[in-house]
């Protein structure tokens, strides 16, 4: 039998994931805000509902496949419900108990229009909430969690992702341009991890009952990877320097962090210094941050 080791464990090498690169592209000082900084930011009763609808689909996903039902997808929302509670603990007592009625109406009807688009009960995926870890050959490492990955029998790769938000008109072009770029990480990721090119991008709007297929060819990935590392060593260059700047854009609305942007008037806190491990995990591992506008 192995010993066990009072040693604690190394720390996670500084990594880019699909949320903190999208940050740091839309605005270097909301990355600096949530990487850095860490400033607190609730989500919002949308982030908590796509949280719910994606912890429901993952268990559904670990059933038989002819167990997979409508019903009985129904029927995990509110264990999916104490499941998110629980990695969040604080929130349990913010959210009174006729919002909390409301949003599981609101979760199981977006659960049930999800058998609109595909037939759980027809196919086994390879994998749900998968984390993907690889580093690219200039050093950059990327991370993060995907939705659900397919692989068909003759070896083709599907990347699933699943939106259960409805953006407001005048912000959909900008939600659709900051999910793809997620699921373009995604590709990267998975083709340098394990050399197979995916065939397929797959976004499933459960609110829209709408269904986005793209399909990536490869020197697309590669002009991306560029960009990936790019952005990575931007990052690197601010966080030396401490100069994160605002980029004022239509996003600006969802913004949480108002006070503390200068383009509102408000005060960023004092720099604390670039840290040796930046909290560079994929929110979306938990909470869909990316939900609250797309």
């Amino acid at each position: 039998m192995t010993a066990m080791s009072d040693e604690p464990a190394p720390p996670r090498r500084p990594a880019l994931s699909p949320s903190r690169a999208s940050d740091f592209k839309q605005c270097p000082l909301l990355y600096r805000f949530r990487a850095i900084d860490r400033l607190p930011e609730p989500p919002s009763t949308a982030q908590l509902r796509g949280s719910v609808v994606h912890a429901a689909l993952e268990q559904l996903y670990a059933l038989p496949a002819a167990q997979r039902g409508r019903d009985t997808a129904l029927t995990l929302i509110d264990p999916a419900w104490e499941r998110v509670m629980a990695a969040q603990p604080s929130l349990a007592g913010d959210i009174p108990a006729a919002q909390r009625a409301e949003l599981l109406d609101e979760a199981k009807a977006l659960l049930s229009g999800y058998y609109r688009l595909e037939d759980p009960t027809r196919f086994d995926p390879q994998s749900c909430e998968q984390r993907v870890e690889v580093e690219l050959d200039d050093g950059t490492l990327l991370r993060g969690f995907v939705d659900r990955i397919d692989v068909a029998p003759t070896g083709e790769l599907r990347v699933v992702d699943y939106k259960t938000g409805k953006a407001p008109p005048e912000a959909r072009a900008l939600a659709e341009a900051k999910a793809m770029f997620q699921m373009k990480f995604y590709a990267v990721a998975l083709w340098r991890s394990r050399g197979v090119l995916p065939a397929r991008l797959r976004l499933l709007y459960l609110a829209d009952g709408q269904v986005l297929d793209y399909s990536p060819d490869l020197d697309e990935l590669l002009r991306f990877e560029r960009t990936l590392t790019a952005i990575w060593r931007a990052i690197q260059t601010a966080g030396a320097t401490g100069d994160f700047r605002p980029s004022p854009s239509r996003y600006c609305d969802w913004c949480a962090h108002h006070a503390h942007c200068p383009v509102f008037g408000g005060t960023p806190p004092p720099y604390p210094g670039w840290p040796e491990v930046p909290d560079e995990g994929d929110p979306d591992a938990v909470l869909h941050t990316s939900e609250s506008a797309a």
